[in-house]
Protein backbone atom coordinates (compact mmCIF):
# COMPACT_ATOMS: atom_id res chain seq x y z
CA UNK A 1 0.00 0.00 0.00
CA UNK A 2 2.95 2.02 0.74
CA UNK A 3 4.30 1.00 -2.27
CA UNK A 4 1.26 2.21 -4.38
CA UNK A 5 1.12 6.14 -2.87
CA UNK A 6 4.69 6.37 -3.30
CA UNK A 7 4.28 5.69 -7.41
CA UNK A 8 1.36 7.64 -7.34
CA UNK A 9 3.11 10.66 -6.19
CA UNK A 10 6.14 10.24 -8.40
CA UNK A 11 3.52 10.54 -10.99
CA UNK A 12 2.05 13.73 -9.51
CA UNK A 13 5.20 15.64 -9.54
CA UNK A 14 6.32 14.16 -12.66
CA UNK A 15 3.16 15.57 -14.33
CA UNK A 16 3.68 18.53 -12.37
CA UNK A 17 7.10 18.98 -13.83
CA UNK A 18 6.14 18.74 -17.45
CA UNK A 19 3.61 21.24 -16.78
CA UNK A 20 5.54 23.62 -15.65
CA UNK A 21 8.21 22.81 -18.60
CA UNK A 22 5.18 23.07 -21.31
CA UNK A 23 4.19 26.08 -19.64
CA UNK A 24 7.79 27.76 -19.81
CA UNK A 25 8.37 26.71 -23.31
CA UNK A 26 4.69 28.23 -24.15
CA UNK A 27 6.33 31.33 -22.72
CA UNK A 28 9.72 31.39 -24.04
CA UNK A 29 7.93 30.80 -27.92
CA UNK A 30 5.49 33.72 -27.46
CA UNK A 31 8.61 36.04 -26.14
CA UNK A 32 10.09 34.89 -29.56
CA UNK A 33 7.13 35.22 -31.47
CA UNK A 34 6.84 38.94 -30.31
CA UNK A 35 10.44 39.78 -31.51
CA UNK A 36 10.16 37.97 -34.73
CA UNK A 37 6.67 40.54 -34.96
CA UNK A 38 9.31 43.54 -35.16
CA UNK A 39 12.14 41.85 -36.59
CA UNK A 40 13.11 43.72 -40.19
CA UNK A 41 13.40 41.22 -42.85
CA UNK A 42 13.86 43.27 -45.93
CA UNK A 43 16.94 44.13 -48.32
CA UNK A 44 19.58 45.97 -46.03
CA UNK A 45 20.41 49.03 -47.84
CA UNK A 46 22.38 52.71 -48.00
CA UNK A 47 21.22 56.12 -48.55
CA UNK A 48 24.27 58.70 -49.98
CA UNK A 49 23.67 62.36 -50.89
CA UNK A 50 25.84 63.87 -53.96
CA UNK A 51 26.33 67.55 -54.57
CA UNK A 52 26.75 69.22 -57.65
CA UNK A 53 27.63 72.82 -58.54
CA UNK A 54 27.96 74.98 -61.96
CA UNK A 55 29.37 78.34 -62.89
CA UNK A 56 28.37 80.37 -65.59
CA UNK A 57 28.65 83.70 -67.01
CA UNK A 58 24.80 85.21 -66.92
CA UNK A 59 23.66 86.20 -70.50
CA UNK A 60 21.32 88.56 -69.54
CA UNK A 61 19.93 91.35 -67.19
CA UNK A 62 16.93 92.49 -65.40
CA UNK A 63 15.61 95.98 -63.46
CA UNK A 64 12.82 97.72 -62.75
CA UNK A 65 11.92 101.14 -63.05
CA UNK A 66 8.64 102.66 -61.53
CA UNK A 67 6.35 105.81 -61.84
CA UNK A 68 4.45 107.47 -59.45
CA UNK A 69 1.88 110.36 -60.29
CA UNK A 70 -0.20 112.39 -57.88
CA UNK A 71 -3.07 115.08 -58.56
CA UNK A 72 -6.69 115.91 -58.05
CA UNK A 73 -8.23 114.81 -61.12
CA UNK A 74 -8.22 110.87 -61.93
CA UNK A 75 -7.85 111.41 -65.36
CA UNK A 76 -5.00 113.76 -65.66
CA UNK A 77 -3.18 112.15 -63.16
CA UNK A 78 -3.33 108.37 -65.31
CA UNK A 79 -2.11 111.01 -68.50
CA UNK A 80 0.47 112.25 -66.89
CA UNK A 81 1.53 108.59 -65.63
CA UNK A 82 1.18 107.05 -69.23
CA UNK A 83 3.02 110.03 -71.03
CA UNK A 84 5.81 109.02 -68.84
CA UNK A 85 5.79 105.58 -68.83
CA UNK A 86 5.17 105.75 -73.14
CA UNK A 87 8.24 108.05 -73.53
CA UNK A 88 10.39 105.69 -71.54
CA UNK A 89 9.65 102.61 -73.46
CA UNK A 90 9.32 104.04 -76.48
CA UNK A 91 13.07 104.97 -75.65
CA UNK A 92 14.03 101.71 -74.93
CA UNK A 93 12.62 99.91 -77.79
CA UNK A 94 14.66 102.52 -79.99
CA UNK A 95 18.11 101.46 -78.24
CA UNK A 96 17.15 97.72 -79.36
CA UNK A 97 14.92 96.27 -76.54
CA UNK A 98 12.64 94.10 -78.00
CA UNK A 99 9.11 94.57 -77.41
CA UNK A 100 8.74 90.85 -75.47
CA UNK A 101 11.52 92.03 -73.47
CA UNK A 102 9.45 95.01 -71.44
CA UNK A 103 6.77 93.56 -69.46
CA UNK A 104 4.20 95.29 -67.17
CA UNK A 105 4.51 94.26 -63.48
CA UNK A 106 2.55 96.97 -61.31
CA UNK A 107 -0.52 99.22 -61.62
CA UNK A 108 -2.50 100.93 -59.14
CA UNK A 109 -4.89 104.04 -59.25
CA UNK A 110 -5.45 104.81 -55.71
CA UNK A 111 -7.45 107.92 -53.68
CA UNK A 112 -5.24 110.42 -51.97
CA UNK A 113 -6.34 111.72 -48.70
CA UNK A 114 -5.71 114.31 -46.65
CA UNK A 115 -6.84 115.53 -42.68
CA UNK A 116 -8.84 118.97 -42.25
CA UNK A 117 -7.30 121.22 -39.93
CA UNK A 118 -9.39 122.11 -36.39
CA UNK A 119 -9.24 125.52 -34.56
CA UNK A 120 -8.58 124.93 -31.08
CA UNK A 121 -8.75 126.98 -28.23
CA UNK A 122 -5.19 127.38 -27.18
CA UNK A 123 -3.80 124.97 -24.40
CA UNK A 124 -7.42 122.89 -25.29
CA UNK A 125 -7.34 119.07 -26.24
CA UNK A 126 -7.48 119.50 -30.15
CA UNK A 127 -9.37 116.29 -32.25
CA UNK A 128 -7.82 115.15 -35.14
CA UNK A 129 -9.84 116.35 -38.24
CA UNK A 130 -11.65 115.05 -40.58
CA UNK A 131 -10.17 112.77 -43.32
CA UNK A 132 -11.22 114.12 -46.71
CA UNK A 133 -10.20 112.53 -50.44
CA UNK A 134 -7.67 115.20 -51.70
CA UNK A 135 -7.11 113.65 -55.14
CA UNK A 136 -5.21 110.50 -56.50
CA UNK A 137 -1.96 108.80 -56.56
CA UNK A 138 -0.91 106.09 -59.80
CA UNK A 139 1.78 103.81 -59.28
CA UNK A 140 2.92 101.95 -62.75
CA UNK A 141 6.06 99.66 -62.67
CA UNK A 142 7.86 97.91 -65.67
CA UNK A 143 10.64 95.41 -65.96
CA UNK A 144 12.86 95.23 -68.27
CA UNK A 145 15.30 92.66 -69.84
CA UNK A 146 18.34 93.23 -71.04
CA UNK A 147 20.30 90.89 -73.54
CA UNK A 148 23.09 93.39 -74.84
CA UNK A 149 25.22 93.38 -71.20
CA UNK A 150 27.38 95.76 -71.93
CA UNK A 151 24.17 98.39 -73.10
CA UNK A 152 22.81 97.85 -69.67
CA UNK A 153 24.53 100.38 -67.75
CA UNK A 154 23.50 102.69 -70.94
CA UNK A 155 20.20 101.98 -70.45
CA UNK A 156 19.60 102.52 -66.86
CA UNK A 157 21.03 105.85 -67.17
CA UNK A 158 19.00 106.96 -69.87
CA UNK A 159 15.60 105.41 -67.83
CA UNK A 160 16.44 107.46 -64.68
CA UNK A 161 17.36 110.75 -67.08
CA UNK A 162 13.00 110.50 -68.04
CA UNK A 163 11.53 111.46 -64.75
CA UNK A 164 11.10 108.15 -63.59
CA UNK A 165 10.05 107.42 -59.52
CA UNK A 166 12.41 104.70 -58.94
CA UNK A 167 14.77 102.36 -61.03
CA UNK A 168 15.48 98.53 -58.95
CA UNK A 169 18.93 96.69 -58.98
CA UNK A 170 20.02 95.33 -62.09
CA UNK A 171 20.45 91.42 -61.63
CA UNK A 172 21.86 89.06 -63.78
CA UNK A 173 20.88 85.66 -64.80
CA UNK A 174 20.88 82.85 -66.98
CA UNK A 175 18.46 82.92 -69.60
CA UNK A 176 17.81 79.43 -70.21
CA UNK A 177 19.22 77.23 -66.96
CA UNK A 178 18.24 74.11 -68.01
CA UNK A 179 21.43 72.69 -69.73
CA UNK A 180 23.48 74.24 -66.73
CA UNK A 181 20.53 72.28 -64.59
CA UNK A 182 21.28 68.97 -66.00
CA UNK A 183 25.63 69.35 -65.82
CA UNK A 184 24.84 70.31 -62.04
CA UNK A 185 22.21 66.92 -61.43
CA UNK A 186 25.05 64.78 -63.69
CA UNK A 187 27.51 65.63 -61.04
CA UNK A 188 25.29 65.27 -58.02
CA UNK A 189 24.46 61.98 -59.44
CA UNK A 190 28.51 61.14 -60.10
CA UNK A 191 28.92 62.11 -56.24
CA UNK A 192 26.30 60.17 -54.47
CA UNK A 193 27.61 57.13 -56.75
CA UNK A 194 31.67 57.92 -55.53
CA UNK A 195 29.98 58.19 -51.64
CA UNK A 196 28.16 55.29 -51.86
CA UNK A 197 31.22 52.90 -52.87
CA UNK A 198 33.23 54.19 -49.65
CA UNK A 199 30.83 53.56 -47.52
CA UNK A 200 30.30 50.62 -48.88
CA UNK A 201 34.15 49.60 -48.52
CA UNK A 202 34.04 50.68 -45.00
CA UNK A 203 31.52 48.56 -44.24
CA UNK A 204 32.45 45.59 -45.67
CA UNK A 205 29.57 45.32 -48.29
CA UNK A 206 29.17 45.53 -51.88
CA UNK A 207 26.64 48.22 -53.74
CA UNK A 208 24.04 46.87 -55.45
CA UNK A 209 20.69 48.05 -57.52
CA UNK A 210 19.16 51.32 -57.21
CA UNK A 211 16.05 51.51 -54.87
CA UNK A 212 15.23 55.39 -54.80
CA UNK A 213 16.18 58.42 -56.38
CA UNK A 214 15.43 61.89 -54.72
CA UNK A 215 16.03 65.33 -56.18
CA UNK A 216 16.50 68.57 -54.13
CA UNK A 217 15.54 72.31 -55.55
CA UNK A 218 18.40 73.95 -57.25
CA UNK A 219 18.88 77.25 -56.22
CA UNK A 220 20.79 79.94 -58.64
CA UNK A 221 22.64 82.47 -56.90
CA UNK A 222 22.55 85.24 -59.13
CA UNK A 223 24.97 88.00 -58.86
CA UNK A 224 23.67 91.64 -57.95
CA UNK A 225 25.39 94.57 -59.51
CA UNK A 226 23.92 98.11 -58.47
CA UNK A 227 21.01 98.84 -55.85
CA UNK A 228 18.38 100.60 -57.42
CA UNK A 229 18.86 103.93 -55.79
CA UNK A 230 22.64 103.69 -56.45
CA UNK A 231 21.49 103.69 -60.21
CA UNK A 232 19.21 106.09 -60.25
CA UNK A 233 21.34 108.41 -58.41
CA UNK A 234 24.23 107.84 -61.09
CA UNK A 235 21.86 108.44 -63.53
CA UNK A 236 19.77 111.87 -62.32
CA UNK A 237 23.51 113.43 -61.31
CA UNK A 238 24.61 112.58 -64.96
CA UNK A 239 27.12 110.85 -64.06
CA UNK A 240 29.39 108.59 -66.70
CA UNK A 241 27.53 105.75 -67.71
CA UNK A 242 28.82 102.71 -65.24
CA UNK A 243 30.81 99.88 -66.28
CA UNK A 244 28.68 97.16 -64.08
CA UNK A 245 30.75 93.84 -63.49
CA UNK A 246 28.68 90.41 -64.67
CA UNK A 247 30.24 87.95 -62.11
CA UNK A 248 29.02 84.66 -62.26
CA UNK A 249 25.92 82.85 -61.52
CA UNK A 250 26.04 79.52 -59.18
CA UNK A 251 23.39 76.82 -60.48
CA UNK A 252 23.51 74.06 -57.04
CA UNK A 253 21.92 70.49 -57.60
CA UNK A 254 21.28 67.65 -54.87
CA UNK A 255 20.49 64.20 -55.03
CA UNK A 256 19.46 61.27 -52.60
CA UNK A 257 20.21 57.74 -53.84
CA UNK A 258 19.63 54.63 -52.04
CA UNK A 259 21.14 51.71 -52.83
CA UNK A 260 20.80 47.76 -51.67
CA UNK A 261 23.87 46.40 -50.91
CA UNK A 262 25.02 42.87 -50.60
Amino acid sequence: MEAFFSRKSNQVLFALALLMIIIALGAYAQHTWNQARYAYFGPVTISVTGEGEVTAVPDIGEFNFSVQEEGAEVVAVQEAAATKINSIIAYLKEAGVAEKDIRNVHYSLTPRYRFETRICPAGMFCPPGEQVQDGFVVNHSVQVKVRDLAQAGELISAVGEREVSYISGLSFTIDDESALRAEARAEAIADAKAKAEVLAEQLGVRVGKMVSFQEGEEFPQPYWGMRGDMAKTVAMEGAVTPDIPLGENIINSQVTITYRVR
